[in-house]
C-alpha cells in the first residue's frame, strides 16, 4: 500500500494498492528512485508515482519488492510526485549539479517537452543566472551593478576576463547582452529555446560536471596508490 493524494480524482491522503515497481536511477550509491504503479482505492484509476528511498538501511526491503510488503510503504519511501506529461523528455541535466540548479534545469526540460518554449528558456536562463553569479568577484574593473544584474552583460564580462572559456563565447550569443532575447516578451521559437538549452547544458558541464569528474578520478587514483 501507498498513501498519497490522488491526481485522478483529487482524494487527499488516500490509500493506493501498489502493484509494481521499476528502478529508475540511484543517487549517492544507495538512494534508489523508483516508479511505482498504483491503483487508487477511491476512484480505482491507476497512477505511476516517483518515490525515493528514505534511509540507507531500507535497500533490502526495496530489493525484495515494495508490492510484497503488507503495510503502507511511506515509512520506507518518500512520494516525490506523480509521473505526467512533463516526463516525456529526453533532456537530462548534466551530472553533479547543485540541487537548486538541477531542479530548475529539469523544469526547463519539462517545459520544452510540451512545447512551452518561452517558459523553458526562462528556466534555462535562471540556471545560467545562478551558476554565473557565483563566479563574480566582490570587486573588479568594469564590474558595476548593471553588469552584475544583467545576465547578458555578466556573460560578456566573464568571457572578457577569462573566467569563462573563450570557446563558449559564440554559443553564448543566444543570450543577448541587452537582456532582450525574447524570453520575457514571449516570442521565442523552438529553435531559440533549443539554442539556450545547448549553451546552458555545455556551460553547466564545464562549471560542475567536469571538475567533479576530475575530483573523483583523483580520489580513485589516490586510493589505488594507497592500496599499492
Amino acid at each position: 500500500m501507498l498513501v498519497a493524494d490522488c491526481p485522478r480524482c483529487g482524494a487527499k491522503e488516500i490509500t493506493f494498492d501498489l502493484q509494481n515497481q521499476i528502478l529508475v536511477y540511484t543517487e549517492y550509491d544507495w538512494k534508489k528512485y523508483l516508479e511505482v504503479f498504483c491503483v487508487c482505492r477511491a476512484c480505482f484509476k491507476p497512477t505511476i508515482f516517483l518515490v525515493s528511498q528514505k534511509e540507507y538501511d531500507y535497500s533490502k526491503l526495496i530489493n525484495e519488492g515494495l508490492p510484497n510488503l503488507k503495510v503502507a510503504v511511506n515509512e520506507i519511501v518518500r512520494v516525490e510526485r506523480y509521473i505526467g506529461i512533463q516526463d516525456n523528455t529526453t533532456e537530462k541535466p548534466p551530472e553533479y549539479l547543485p540541487e537548486d540548479i538541477n531542479n530548475i534545469f529539469k523544469e526547463g526540460a519539462a517545459c520544452m517537452s510540451i512545447g512551452c518554449c518561452n517558459a523553458a528558456a526562462t528556466m534555462f536562463r535562471l540556471c545560467l543566472d545562478l551558476a554565473t553569479k557565483s563566479l563574480l568577484p566582490e570587486e573588479a574593473e568594469g564590474l558595476n551593478n548593471r553588469v552584475k544584474r544583467n545576465l547578458g552583460l555578466r556573460l560578456l564580462w566573464l568571457f572578457d576576463n577569462q573566467i569563462l572559456p573563450e570557446a563558449l563565447r559564440e554559443l553564448s550569443t543566444c543570450i543577448k547582452d541587452d537582456g532582450n532575447d525574447g524570453a520575457h516578451e514571449g516570442v521565442l521559437s523552438k529553435d531559440d529555446a533549443a539554442d539556450i538549452l545547448d549553451f546552458t547544458f555545455i556551460l553547466l558541464e564545464r562549471l560542475y560536471t567536469e571538475p567533479k569528474r576530475l575530483e573523483i578520478a583523483g580520489q580513485r587514483r589516490a586510493a589505488r596508490r594507497e592500496i599499492g
